[in-house]
């Protein structure tokens, strides 16, 4: 029987590539979650990677379960973080081992593209410089939606510039028309009634979608601003606890729930998120903020799950300090993206990144 023989990682700046060797020569590639990638590289050889070291590389959702219980002293983003580089490698290593993509894994293909929306990380930009160059993109790659950053990072109801929430949000809506959509993320920012005041300025300006209104972490708030906006409210990136997703769903704490692949530890996990997001009867939109595999993990999800239905994140920042981490990359025409039915992820990791990277190896050989 087929054995997971290596677990390797690459180190280069804030990216943690993983790949797993069986035995018999199979492979596949994943990663954790971009973001202080050694430390994630150090807890998945501490305590993920002995979990799967001489196991059946196939029976993932096992061997997640496994890891996570036998690790329930450690919980926390890290370890998921570590997990997801796992569990995402299994995943592509199983879709080649099979000739099929991801996506057909995962039950095949519900629609036949992806709709992406056009995603700004930015609140250094002035408003005027905002709502231009979301306009270009728009006009150049035919986004359907865009979003836009308002108020600051777990701010405490402080903007990132002075007045530019106020500014920004007529200013995007007016600069693009009615005939696109518009999201905006508060990141954490506000207190309950400061995110309801800012929610009905966006309900005022038509936009369809307000993200992380109050810090994740305060669920009761999140309810509170939910039941008291039209707008609908989606939270859940920051999560990793499947039994607090499950609350946010099932007692309707959020209108959407937002797992993020590489967060919640990985393909398997999110998968059950999706599939009681669809239960529930609630749309799951994964977050995925940056220009890494993570982009490739989402699109493979949002083809496959019923309820991955909306319009899904695309970073439109350049990539910073690290060069490309995969090729090929999806391009976006007429607002949405395509994957090719290549095995796996359907994607490969550039030679000079391994070349650059830091490497580590955990072997069955090693006893890990």
């Amino acid at each position: 029987m087929t054995r997971v023989e290596r677990i390797e990682t690459y180190v280069h700046h804030n990216v943690c590539i993983v790949r797993v060797r069986t035995d018999d020569g199979a492979e596949g590639i994943g990663q954790t979650a971009p973001g202080q990638a050694h430390i994630s590289a150090e807890v998945l050889h501490s305590l993920v990677a002995p979990h799967f070291l001489g196991r059946d590389p196939f029976a993932i959702g096992t061997l997640v379960d496994e890891c996570a219980r036998a690790q329930y002293k450690y919980w926390g983003s890290f370890f998921f973080r570590a997990l997801g580089g796992v569990d995402t490698a299994l995943w592509d290593l199983m879709g080649k081992a099979q000739g099929r993509p991801v996506y057909d894994l995962l039950g095949g293909k519900v629609r036949e593209n992806v709709p992406v929306y056009a995603s700004s990380m930015s609140r250094e930009t002035t408003p005027e410089d905002e709502a231009a160059r979301l306009a270009g993109h728009v006009e150049e790659l035919g986004f359907d939606c865009v979003k836009i950053k308002i108020g600051k990072r777990v701010g405490r109801d402080a903007d990132a510039q002075k007045n530019r929430t106020a500014t920004l949000v007529p200013l995007v809506r007016n600069t693009l028309g009615a005939s696109v959509d518009i999201m905006a993320d508060a990141n954490g920012c506000y207190s309950p009634a400061q995110a309801v005041r800012v929610g009905r300025m966006l309900e005022e300006y038509g936009y369809c979608h307000l993200e992380e209104p109050n810090p994740a972490w305060e669920l009761d708030n999140m309810a509170r601003v939910a039941a008291d906006l039209d707008i609908p409210v989606g939270a859940g990136e920051q999560e990793f606890s499947l039994e607090i997703i499950w609350r946010m769903i099932s007692q309707r704490l959020v209108d959407v729930i937002q797992p993020d692949i590489c967060y919640v530890g990985g393909l398997t996990r999110a998968k059950r998120v999706a599939e009681l997001a669809e239960v529930a009867g609630i749309p799951c939109t994964p977050h995925c903020s940056n220009r890494s595999m993570v982009q490739i993990f989402t699109a493979h999800f949002a083809l496959a799950m019923p309820a991955v239905s909306q319009f899904q994140e695309w970073s439109i920042e350049k990539q910073r300090r690290v060069g490309q981490i995969y090729e090929p990359v999806p391009v976006v025409r007429d607002g949405t993206i395509e994957l090719s039915d290549a095995p796996g992820w359907g994607v490969e990791v550039p030679k000079a990144f391994f070349d650059e990277a830091d490497h580590r190896v955990s072997k069955a050989s090693d006893g890990a």
